[in-house]
């Protein structure tokens, strides 16, 4: 049988004639010693931590996103005295209400103040109103006039009590109802 060029395998050579493709010498493993890892498993468990590490990066962030600032009122119906002092067009915001009243020579009328974005609560302006947390701005009337809001602010329900005013908040109507003042 040759020997050197031409080899139909190892399982016809001697057991001293054995060829070893190596560039190294293999040494002895103790019993204590890990299996030695292929180079597929390695990118295999290596992205499979990636993955995971990604994942759990992504739940944090979606964690620390911010929430909605509206708490729950004792009542939604709520008794609201108009200052007399309130100029026409101007948003009075009862303390610890999500909820701004107007009086125009039109009427009285309410409109929420929770952003229709992301439920947070916004503030008044000269303009209007704009949420803290995403920039949207609204008109007086509760309308858009910048986004990301994809609708405008609710309008509530608004019925005279005598010289005061029942707000229910629970209670949604049309843009644009007005109780005469």
């Amino acid at each position: 049988m040759p020997v050197g060029r031409h080899c139909d395998g190892a399982g016809h050579l001697p057991h001293h004639m054995e060829i070893r493709m190596t560039t190294r010498p293999q040494e002895p493993r103790s019993r204590l010693d890990p299996e030695p890892i292929s180079r597929r498993d390695m990118l295999g468990l290596s992205s499979l931590w990636m993955t995971a590490g990604s994942m759990l990066f992504a739940l944090v962030g979606a964690l620390r996103l911010p929430r909605a600032a509206v708490l729950d009122s004792p009542s939604k119906r709520v008794r609201v005295s108009l200052p007399e002092t309130l100029a026409a067009g101007t948003a009075f915001v009862p303390p610890g209400r999500s909820m701004a009243v107007f009086r125009d020579e039109d009427g009285v009328f309410a409109i929420s103040t929770v952003c229709t974005h992301l439920g947070c609560i916004i503030k008044p302006t000269a303009e209007g109103f704009e949420c803290p947390c995403h920039g949207s701005r609204f008109a007086a009337d509760g309308s858009v006039t910048r986004g990301p809001a994809p609708q405008p602010l609710r309008w509530l329900k608004v019925s005279a009590s005598g010289e005061q005013w029942i707000v229910d908040e629970a209670a949604v109507v049309p843009a644009g109802t007005k109780v005469n003042a």
